[in-house]
């Protein structure tokens, strides 16, 4: 049933919208980032500069615009899933012509007062377009292969665009994110056995294809795959990022060494200590007890969301919900699995966490989607 097919008793309207807003959620975003705030500032000696202020900053602006997103109806979201996956495409092209350069990759569209990552937007367009599309189609036709091609294509198209940046780790994300939607609308398992085969064949392909001139990846990628499965073979090379991040995880022990106690960020052994590695400085930090109490502040954030999308009626409401839920757990998965070794290191922030604009403003965006599914579900 769609949104414009309720009784409009059943959809909260003007201020009683705030009634129904996902507070629990709320505090849990909050408390994440409050996490975030705490690293930046130990990490900067002590200081709100130069990542604690603006990251504040910015966390401000984006639950501003998670509370304007939520309290939009639901239905007019769906209806420019479209024009939101168009712009992504737009964007993402745009980087390939005008796109500014960091550390070596071209994934910045500079606009003065910030820097926009349009890969990051499209995460969150991504889940959307395959929300509507599959709330258009049929279910009955979900797995039959003439419908089967435009999510595929919906996935593989920014999924090219983005590896060409180069982005791995966003790339992963986005296939992952949006073959997770796929399954939950309802696609035969079958399909997914065949793309696992074809991963197989690809990453057999990629180390039979290295040396040669039509390698697969990059030279630093395939580095970054051999730091990932020996990094004591280059411990002051490529391997230095990985070793220094299991030292300061080490070394925190059960209760860690205390707050702006940690060596390995303080002396700037720990690379990127603001950014990708910015777990490893609350681990040597806080210790387990922090690691795992961030890991649990996740947690229910997944949670809520699954209870969320479950409970809803809406079809879009609920794959949306679930693929923004994917795509969230993915970041913190791959993040915390990359600084531990137990992932090659792909460069995919912490959410909420890690020190950036574009990656925060998107992800409370997407969390907006989240709640205005909840606002306006029929209750």
């Amino acid at each position: 049933m769609s949104y414009l097919e309720y009784n409009v008793k059943t959809v909260p309207t003007g201020w009683r919208k705030i009634l129904f807003v996902n507070w629990p959620l709320v505090l849990l975003l909050t408390a994440v980032a409050g996490f975030g705030f705490l690293m930046l500032y130990s990490v900067a000696g002590g200081s709100f500069s130069p990542w604690a202020e603006p990251q504040i900053k910015r966390f401000a602006m984006g639950m501003t615009v998670m509370f304007f997103v939520a309290f939009v109806p639901i239905w007019f979201w769906r209806n420019m899933a479209a024009l939101a996956y168009l712009l992504s495409i737009v964007l993402l092209l745009m980087v390939e012509f005008f796109g500014a350069v960091g550390m070596g990759a071209q994934r910045w569209i500079d606009l003065g007062f910030m820097r926009l990552q349009p890969s990051e937007l499209m995460k969150i367009t991504l889940v959307m377009m395959l929300a509507a599309y599959y709330d258009w189609l049929d279910i009955k036709k979900v797995s039959r292969p003439q419908f089967i091609l435009i999510p595929l294509f919906l996935i593989l198209l920014p999924t090219a665009l983005v590896l060409g940046q180069p982005d791995l780790g966003t790339a992963l994300l986005l296939v992952i994110g949006g073959g997770v939607v796929m399954f939950v609308a309802g696609v035969h398992w079958a399909y997914f056995a065949a793309v696992i085969a074809m991963g197989v064949g690809l990453i057999t392909a990629v180390f039979t294809t290295r040396g040669t001139p039509w390698q697969l990846l990059k030279d630093y990628q395939y580095r970054r795959i051999d730091t990932f499965l020996d990094p004591a073979s280059d411990p002051l090379g490529a391997g230095y990022h990985i070793t220094q991040s299991k030292i300061a995880l080490g070394s925190g022990g059960w209760a860690g060494r205390g707050f702006m106690q940690g060596t390995q960020s303080r002396l700037n052994f720990l690379p990127e200590k603001h950014t990708d590695f910015i777990f490893t400085t609350l681990a040597e930090e806080f210790g387990f007890i922090g690691g795992f109490s961030l890991l649990a502040l996740y947690a229910l954030i997944i949670v809520f969301c699954i209870a969320s999308a479950l409970k809803n009626k809406d079809r879009f409401s609920s794959l949306l919900i679930f693929g923004i839920a994917t795509t969230f757990f993915l970041f913190y998965a791959l993040n915390m699995s990359m600084v531990m070794g137990l992932a090659p290191v792909v460069g995919v922030p912490l959410p909420l966490v890690s020190y950036g604009g574009s990656a925060m403003l998107v992800l409370l965006a997407a969390f907006g989607l989240v709640q205005s599914a909840h606002v306006h579900r029929a209750r």
